[in-house]
């Protein structure tokens, strides 16, 4: 499928080879999350869901960063709503809609994610990093606390004494120690970064869709679970899973030893 036009003006957004590729595209601000790119993304995420096309994301930001969180000078403006109305209008309904989607979001980190721009990487499914990427929580320095879904997510991504760390001293974590603590899938030169999420979103895009829902619910849900829950979602997602003509087509393409063609049926 040929790309299509965004029809945004804070991101760009595009359809190809069933993969939505969604860019920040405030280079000039760090593509710091203002008002209408928060409503642009949501939107954006919305309507991946509702395109049977679209089987997987990428998400990645335009110049030199992934996203510096809250542009901090729009929070100044006249008529900025308090802190907690903002983040449970604008950031909340996007991780929420980022976390249920259907289909893998796979980030490409080209640049450093602070504050809110590193819970949006946290909120992705899989994460590859650019060698000169970094992770921030940013918000201590400016007197704020974690938010976007960062302390839910971060000490399920490296653990509690790592979160604790990073959440409360608020270092930079580079791409290195990024992968060496789970926190990403692969680390590769700069300018292959969007190229290496790509290749994964379009693996995803080749899968089974149902199947990969599925999964990716399983995940999310295994944290609210103990074992013996987990083994139960997991025989009842299996038997949804194995209903599917997927499956059947799966199963076909292994004996007959060809490629699967996966219809998400």
């Amino acid at each position: 499928m040929a790309a299509e036009p965004s029809g945004y003006a804070a991101l760009r957004y595009d359809v190809a080879d069933a993969v939505a590729t969604i860019t920040l595209d405030r280079p000039e601000a760090l593509n710091s999350l203002t008002v209408p790119l928060k409503t642009e993304l949501l939107d954006a995420f919305r309507r991946i869901a509702a395109d049977p096309e679209v089987r997987a994301v990428v998400l990645t930001g335009s110049g030199r960063a992934f996203c510096a969180g809250q542009d901090l000078r729009e929070r100044l403006e006249p008529g900025a709503l308090p802190l907690a109305e903002e983040i449970r209008a604008r950031y909340n309904p996007l991780i929420r809609a980022m976390r249920s989607l259907d289909k893998p979001i796979v980030a490409a980190i080209n640049g450093v994610a602070a504050g809110a721009g590193a819970s949006l990487a946290f909120a992705c499914d899989i994460r590859v990093a650019a060698e000169t990427a970094s992770f921030v929580l940013a918000f201590a320095r400016v007197g704020l606390v974690p938010d976007s879904g960062a302390t839910w997510l971060l000490p399920r991504l490296v653990g509690a004494a790592k979160a604790a760390e990073l959440a409360l001293v608020g270092d930079a974590l580079s791409a290195t120690d990024a992968e060496r603590f789970g926190l990403v899938a692969r680390v590769v030169p700069a300018d292959r970064v969007v190229e290496e999420a790509r290749g994964i979103a379009l693996t995803l895009a080749a899968g089974a869709p149902r199947a990969i829902a599925l999964t990716k619910q399983a995940l999310n849900e295994t944290w609210g679970r103990d074992l013996e829950a987990a083994l139960d979602h997991e025989a009842e997602l299996q038997g949804m899973a194995g209903a599917t003509a997927d499956h059947a087509e799966g199963v076909a393409a292994f004996i007959e030893k060809r490629p699967p063609r996966f219809r998400g049926e």
